[in-house]
């Protein structure tokens, strides 16, 4: 319960940031050409709002609603979510929407799409110039990476070391680095010392999707931090610092030592002699030890894992963080459009996910950092998604106000009537097909 809390609670106030810069946007741009906004709403208010005040000689009501599925300003004589038609009957005023000249229109539509973009560069930036960059150069992993069953099915082996993708150079592990796995023709591990070629079917992606695993993690080795006395492993001479690279003659990593004794467990075997293999000091060694009745060794605690690998970390100052944060805000942006081919496939569709998948990105626990880096992802998608040409997405109004300016004719109010219904309707069939996956996905 304290997890979905937590998650919950951050989804909320990052929804709720978002929805205000963006909604902001339409405002700001709004006002700045003269033109009347009547609501400034955070989330719908379908039948009563939570609270609303109204600012003395202000032309706009401010709002929260109930439903934290968006939010929303209401601008005069503009055909919109609120389906205000009897308005769109009554002469034109100069302070509406339809009376200003097509080009403000335009800007004060895309108002809202241009402050998402904007807040995510000024995000990124900000992480940037307070935490720094941190990563693990994947071709510095000394164990190589675990990689998932579809993965191992085309050719990878749990151990391999990722090198290039079609001759690139993978840097980090990160999306880019699997879009470029999927693309290759053919990828580039070091496996036992040598280079090998795995060749990359042309389903790779819908596989990964329909796997439903992370494609490959690092492995970690297994260094120990501590170790409990008067213990097996205390006993046959083990100290904090060795660093164990085999057991019975098997390369482990630290995760596969816990499985083997898991297995060892389960299965009732009869021995519980083992050996290890270890380094110490650059010296490598082995020895041999009886587990306990349980095939536990005592409590041996792993080094912490960020000193485990090695990474790579760089600091900016204050200015050097916009221009990295606005590399990092396309760099993002690039990589989410060269994804979204995916989602109109069959596994891709399936993997569409709603509040629930969303609210699934943040950290179990706070994480400023992390919090942070997810409201920008998230506005660089809200910005994405709304300028999609979509009737009722700000995409839809600039399609038509595109259309207006290249025709010199502006579409009928009954027509943007339509098309703003048709909109509204498939949004809507699109947020219960994306939540139904998240139940089906909680319940299966």
């Amino acid at each position: 319960m304290e997890t979905f809390l937590i998650r919950a609670l951050q989804l909320i106030m990052s929804l709720s940031l978002l929805v205000i810069i963006h909604e902001g946007g339409h405002f700001l741009f709004a006002r700045l050409f003269k033109t009347r906004v009547e609501k400034f709403c955070l989330f719908f208010d379908p039948w009563f709002t939570l609270f609303k005040f109204k600012p003395k000689n202000s032309e706009t009501e401010y709002g929260i609603g109930w439903l934290p599925l968006g939010g929303y300003v209401k601008i005069a004589g503009m055909i919109d979510e609120s389906m205000d038609t009897e308005q769109m009957k009554q002469p034109v005023q100069p302070w509406e929407f339809r009376a200003k000249p097509a080009w403000q229109r335009l800007l004060i539509m895309v108002g809202g799409v241009l402050f998402n973009f904007l807040l995510a560069l000024f995000i990124y930036s900000m992480i940037l110039f307070a935490w720094g960059d941190s990563y693990i150069p994947v071709q510095k992993a000394p164990l190589g990476m675990d990689f998932n069953e579809t993965a191992k099915a085309v050719g990878f082996q749990d151990g391999d070391i990722l090198l290039s993708a079609d001759g690139v150079p993978f840097e980090r592990y990160d999306g880019d680095m699997l879009t470029s796995v999927v693309d290759a023709r053919q990828v580039t591990v070091l496996r036992n010392g040598q280079e090998v070629s795995v060749y990359i079917p042309d389903n790779m992606m819908d596989r990964l999707l329909a796997d439903s695993v992370r494609f490959a993690s690092f492995r970690y080795p297994f260094v120990i931090d501590s170790i409990a006395p008067g213990r097996p492993a205390a006993l046959a001479g083990l100290l904090p610092g060795d660093s164990i690279t085999q057991l019975n003659g098997r390369n482990i990593s630290f995760f596969d030592f816990q499985e083997d004794m898991a297995q060892r467990r389960s299965e009732g075997s009869a021995s519980h002699d083992i050996t290890l293999t270890y380094v110490r000091k650059g010296v490598t060694d082995t020895l041999s030890l009886t587990t306990d009745s349980l095939y536990q060794i005592g409590t041996v605690a792993q080094m912490s894992t960020d000193k485990l690998l090695p990474v790579i970390h760089t600091q900016y100052s204050f200015l050097a963080s916009f221009p990295a944060g606005v590399t990092l805000g396309v760099k993002t942006l690039k990589g989410y459009v060269g994804q979204m081919k995916y989602l109109f496939s069959k596994e891709g569709a399936k993997q569409l996910g709603g509040f629930g998948t969303i609210g699934s990105i943040f950290p179990a626990t706070w994480d400023w950092h992390q919090f942070w880096y997810m409201t920008a992802f998230l506005s660089i998608i809200l910005a994405f998604m709304n300028i999609l040409p979509i009737p009722a997405l700000d995409g839809g109004h600039v399609l038509f106000l595109i259309y207006e300016i290249v025709a010199r004719r502006k579409p009928s109010d009954k027509f943007m009537e339509y098309a703003q219904m048709v909109g509204m309707f498939l949004l809507f069939g699109l947020l219960i097909w994306a939540n139904f996956n998240d139940i089906l996905r909680f319940f299966f």
